[in-house]
């Protein structure tokens, strides 16, 4: 089936459908990973957007529902050179295209993804249109124009999960974590797992004592996508926390956190989206090749220095990834340490969480009755 890519202004990519059919809308972004097309599809950050995929052929090791990265997928589109219509691995349980098509995701191959690429790298991401029915051009490009877009608008709601849960209970585990759901990605719950923590995931709709009833030592920012200026309600939860328990922030985390600290976000050109992206630990002086998925970023100069110390920078563009303040035990990075897909350079810091959760247990600096709620 004929398909057709518009860009709001008014670039056409023509080629042939496969998954779903239909109609969608969202900003369309480009990711730079080889492999790992299945948990990107499932990572519910894309939320809002049309993934473009830089690697020429996509498909070729099919889908398992062991490697989703959350219930179902949230990306408007998969745009892609080349599908596969061949798929070959000892864990492949059905073909990708049957996949998006299962899940209603449109996607689209056989267009120039490298001169999409580029036209995004110098003109910035932009909003788009994926369509199978309307063929005309020009109702195409309003149709991109007139779209919602990603600044202003609160896509938490439509991923983050109804209601609360556990995610594993461990007899043994040293330590209780919540995980505030603003579209979190199961290996981080996985990490947490593995690093001797209980978990109990709440919806991002949760109270400030919602979540210390839990009784957690610590709490974790997820990852997720839109604006993170538009989810005042989690920035302002996180503000009355701060001082109450020790906080780890990943990605759309990361984010909310600084809001929550005084600072403030502006939205990429493009993003960061793929999976060797060089980041350096101020602190150490190391280079981690880390895994990135967000179009928006905290304003390393809005922060106050005082006491908010710059712990990570992106040496691509010289941008903020990583923060820690000076005398809470508060911290967090752009980047996602958990990868699926990507390298295990950053996973460091989940035992670095650990580590902050059990200092300050034994300082009794977070006791039951600071965490109480006015």
């Amino acid at each position: 089936m004929n398909a057709l890519l518009v860009l709001e202004d008014g670039k056409v990519f023509k080629g042939s459908s496969f998954g779903s059919s239909g109609e969608r809308t969202g900003e369309v972004v480009f990711n730079t990973s080889m492999a790992g097309y299945q948990e990107i599809i499932t990572d519910p950050s894309y939320k809002g957007q049309i993934v473009v995929m830089t690697y020429p052929l996509m498909g070729n090791y099919g889908i398992n529902k062991g490697d989703v990265e959350s219930r179902r997928p949230f990306l408007e589109g998969f745009v892609v050179k080349e599908y596969s219509k061949i798929a070959s691995n000892w864990k492949k349980e059905q073909s990708l295209g049957k996949y998006l098509e299962e899940n209603n995701i449109l996607g689209i191959e056989g267009i120039d993804t490298r001169e999409l690429t580029l036209h995004i790298r110098e003109k910035g991401a932009m909003k788009a249109v994926l369509s199978t029915e309307d063929h005309d051009e020009a109702s195409l490009i309003k149709k991109a124009q007139c779209c919602r877009g990603l600044i202003g608008v609160d896509l938490v709601r439509e991923v983050s999960i109804p209601k609360r849960y556990n995610y594993v209970q461990n007899k043994d585990a040293k330590y209780k974590v919540v995980v505030l759901d603003c579209g979190v990605k199961y290996n981080i719950l996985r990490e947490l797992a593995r690093n001797n923590c209980n978990v109990v995931v709440l919806p991002a709709q949760a109270t400030c004592e919602q979540i210390l009833e839990a009784g957690p030592d610590g709490l974790l920012l997820s990852n997720g996508p839109g604006d993170p200026a538009a989810v005042d309600y989690v920035v302002k939860t996180v503000t009355k926390l701060i001082s109450k328990i020790p906080i780890f922030g990943i990605c759309l985390g990361h984010q909310m956190l600084g809001l929550a600290l005084g600072g403030k976000t502006y939205k990429l050109k493009f993003g960061h989206h793929g999976a060797n992206h060089p980041v350096k630990d101020l602190r150490t002086g190391k280079v981690s090749i880390t895994s990135q998925n967000h179009g928006f970023c905290v304003d390393m100069n809005s922060l106050n220095k005082k006491d908010i110390e710059l712990t990570h920078v992106n040496l691509n563009d010289g941008t903020l990834e990583g923060i820690r303040h000076k005398k809470l035990p508060v911290f967090s990075v752009q980047f996602h340490p958990e990868a699926s897909p990507g390298p295990h350079d950053a996973e460091y810091l989940f035992a670095e969480f650990t580590k902050l959760m059990q200092k300050s247990n034994k300082q009794g600096r977070f006791s039951k009755q600071r965490r109480s709620v006015p």
